[in-house]
């Protein structure tokens, strides 16, 4: 399989793969390759960046890992969660549930956290429970 980039009559770009140089060129000829775009079958091929592999000693350079925070929003990201998750009890599904017995006065106020599925959470603030979301996914289903 081989990748081009292609170009229509209008200027318009585009990329398209083909079984081989023969085939583009088949294809071409019986006015099958047209423009993504404007569908004119007036098609030429473009200049492209060949695709080339790392060498090895670029490729065995240490990646960034996902759970090391990289930037300065993922590193306020990462204190916020631990903040909330230190000061905070995780109630899981049951977090509708136990928000709206504590703002009934039914269970004792602490500070929760937890899911709610959206209709859920639109019905405790539409009741005026004081809820927020969190930016931020709980562990258990963070990758």
């Amino acid at each position: 399989m081989i990748r081009y980039s292609l170009r229509c009559a209008q200027a318009h770009d585009f990329e398209s793969w083909f079984q081989s140089a023969q085939a583009y060129e088949t294809l071409r000829g019986a006015g099958h390759v047209t423009c993504a775009v404007c569908g004119s079958a007036e098609v030429d091929k473009v200049l492209m960046a060949p695709a080339v592999r790392p060498s090895r000693a670029a490729s065995a350079a240490p990646a960034p890992t996902l759970s090391t925070p990289q930037s300065e929003k993922e590193q306020a990201l990462a204190a916020l969660r631990a903040q909330v998750e230190a000061n905070s009890e995780y109630v899981g599904m049951n977090f509708a549930a136990e928000a709206r017995a504590m703002h009934d006065g039914i269970a004792p106020e602490r500070a929760i956290y937890g899911e709610a599925r959206p209709e859920d959470a639109r019905k405790l603030i539409e009741d005026g429970v004081p809820v927020a979301p969190l930016p931020f996914l709980p562990r258990r289903k963070a990758n």
